[in-house]
């Protein structure tokens, strides 16, 4: 069994060591542009060139190192025939839950104004929170939308989701396709973006989207930067329909120091760190994944090339 490595790290043996000892019997290769064709029955990607497809047109399957694939679906030749393999969890949900929630409560709670008054000196309690006036609304319910819909409605605030499909999940109202996006919208104040981005998903989150959300909205997108249209929420802002934003995700990363997101008091900017892929974890969830079509096994998170996720 051949498996090529193909990941723009530095230090590509922080992987191959990990695979080789899933995978002892393997022989694993990191690809470089000038190699010849290896060979290789699987290849383990991100953001692979289209080069990689034309020297190993025998690929088996090829396994991405992330949960979105919309970069590597964007490849002109990548095989249509074989499985592409999006990564599952991989202990990416429970970040993405947590760093939700975190700014869910923090600013439903009014933390930014207990710092203020601590830098001020002042001792002064504040209304407390009223759940009811803080419906969550999140796009998306795949396994990681799922997962931040069920924290937060554990945490007793009102979700619904919305999908292309209906998702029977506890405690989360669910909405489904265009003609129920408005509903859905209707009923959210804060917003939270957890789509694969796709030709239909791409600036999807614009002015007229915002401007459905209920009064001072707070948007969280931790999607895909494309999803968002920069000038609108700006503009939503500026206008007071949107009170707060969260953005780990952007068009442009690193985000350019002369983005107006920078200069906007009521943006917080993180570098896309909502949910950083584990190195073992991964490892052992796509081993474990060539393991079994070794074995003529079937096996879960093949993505639809056409649908983009």
């Amino acid at each position: 069994m051949k498996i090529l490595f193909v990941a723009a790290d530095p230090k590509p043996e922080r992987w191959t060591n990990l695979i080789q000892q899933h995978l002892p019997e393997a022989e694993i290769q990191v690809w470089h542009s000038d190699s010849p064709s290896y060979g290789a029955d699987y290849a383990i990607v991100w953001h692979p060139p289209a080069a990689l497809f034309d020297k190993e047109p025998q690929l088996k399957a090829v396994f991405n190192l992330g949960a979105g694939v919309d970069a590597l679906v964007r490849v002109r030749n990548l095989p249509r025939d074989i499985p592409v393999v999006r990564l599952e969890d991989a202990g990416m949900s429970v970040q993405m839950a947590e760093y939700v929630a975190y700014h869910v409560i923090g600013i439903s709670r009014d933390m930014d104004a207990y710092r203020e008054q601590q830098a001020a000196g002042q001792w002064k309690l504040r209304r407390p929170i009223e759940r009811s006036e803080w419906p969550v609304g999140v796009l998306g319910l795949g396994h990681i939308g799922q997962r931040v819909a069920r924290t937060l409605a554990r945490l007793d605030y009102p979700v619904c989701g919305w999908a292309r499909s209906k998702y029977d999940i506890e405690g989360v109202r669910s909405f489904a396709g265009e003609a129920e996006l408005d509903s859905f919208l209707g009923e959210t104040r804060v917003l939270i973006n957890t789509l694969p981005l796709t030709d239909s998903t791409r600036d999807l989150i614009d002015y007229s989207l915002l401007a459905k959300l209920k009064p001072d909205a707070v948007v969280i997108n931790v999607g895909r930067g494309e999803h968002l249209v920069d000038q609108d929420i700006c503009r939503a802002i500026e206008e007071g329909r949107v009170a707060r934003a969260v953005l780990d995700v952007f068009r442009e990363e690193p985000l350019p120091t002369t983005h107006p997101f920078w200069h906007m008091p009521q943006v917080t900017i993180t570098p896309h760190v909502s949910a950083r892929t584990l190195r073992e974890a991964t490892i052992a969830q796509i081993t474990g994944k060539i393991s079994a079509l070794e074995r003529g096994q079937s096996i879960s998170g093949v993505i639809d090339i056409q649908r983009g996720y």
